[in-house]
């Protein structure tokens, strides 16, 4: 393993992480990192779905307050697809453990820091959670930050209920069978700066009308949904923000860029409580999906609220 210069260049580094093949062949992750000399606390940052971490500005915000900075490309997404593999594909969401294993122990044995926060955004936020549920226990993680994490599919529950057994058969019949549910590409459009939005990145990699949908990796993030409302077993503090609101439409809106357009935000909050048992809530008013890319407004809010949990949680040394 060999840290070099990212795609978005200096100071950020990476590394591939070679990991066990599946049916589409090799397989690795990407982590990436920004060092604080001399820091003994780091967070990780696990992205969404369709989805990879360039959110610079998290970045700038957590190694002003001291925290080395990591993210997580996973496999099949951003910086670690391939030409051979399907883009975003899993059939369990446990598989990523062993690329979130693998960097928390760059983070902590190699590295050196001993205090790990978490980071996860929208798909990466279920991931992180039931990743720091099955970790329980062995003190790998000190706390979670999950930014609109995708606990509950943006439906109500009574079609939930009727679709999830027909998904489920599906995954495990036919996998890798197509559906015919395209991202939004407004959310997208919001987001970038080429079209309503105030951010640059790389719409290759974040395409505005997104990958294909998979019925196994559906039907595998029902089954981590279904753990969560089952509960979880995190022992560690957990800050979870959502919006206050969410907008559903198939046409430009001027309120995707001040409500979550992707999932419901009430569902989100309403299933905090089941993580475990210490769990901090916040509403951000105005905040988009990715709450970090919302405006000027709610995502200083998002960051004022970041650091009051922070310095109760990650209190600086001497504080």
């Amino acid at each position: 393993m060999e840290f070099r210069e990212d795609i978005l260049g200096a100071p950020y580094e990476a590394a591939e992480l070679p990991l066990r093949a599946d049916e589409e062949g090799a397989v690795h992750a990407t982590l990436v990192r920004r060092l604080v000399p001399g820091s003994r606390q780091a967070v990780l940052y696990l992205h969404g779905y369709t989805d990879y971490f360039f959110q610079t500005n998290l970045a700038d915000h957590f190694t002003a307050a001291g925290f080395s900075f990591y993210a997580l490309d996973l496999r099949k997404y951003g910086r670690s697809l391939r030409p051979h593999q399907s883009p975003n594909f899993v059939r369990d969401l446990a598989a990523y453990d062993e690329e979130i294993d693998e960097a928390v122990r760059i983070v902590r044995d190699l590295d050196g820091h001993t205090r790990l926060l978490v980071n996860g955004h929208s798909t990466g936020g279920l991931v992180a959670a039931l990743w720091a549920s099955r970790r329980a226990g062995r003190g790998l993680v000190d706390g979670l930050f999950l930014n609109s994490p995708f606990l509950a599919m943006p439906t109500a529950p009574a079609i939930r209920a009727i679709g999830a057994p027909a998904i489920d058969a599906l995954g495990r019949l036919a996998a890798t069978r197509k559906l015919p549910a395209p991202l939004n590409p407004h959310y997208v459009h919001s987001l970038h700066r080429d079209h309503r939005g105030s951010w640059d990145f790389d719409l290759t990699l974040k395409p505005a009308a997104g990958f294909p949908l998979y019925a196994g990796w559906l039907a595998a993030i029902q089954r981590g949904q279904r753990q969560v409302r089952r509960g979880l077993r995190i022992d560690c503090p957990v800050l979870l923000m959502a919006s206050t609101a969410s907008t559903v439409t198939n046409k430009w809106d001027p309120a995707l860029l001040r409500t979550d357009a992707v999932l419901r935000a009430d569902d989100i909050a309403a299933l905090a409580p089941r993580l475990g048992r210490h769990v901090t809530t916040v509403r951000i008013d105005g905040g988009m999906h990715d709450l970090v890319l919302s405006g000027d407004e709610p995502r200083a809010q998002v960051f004022a609220e970041l650091d009051r949990w922070t310095e109760a949680y990650f209190p600086a040394p001497g504080a």
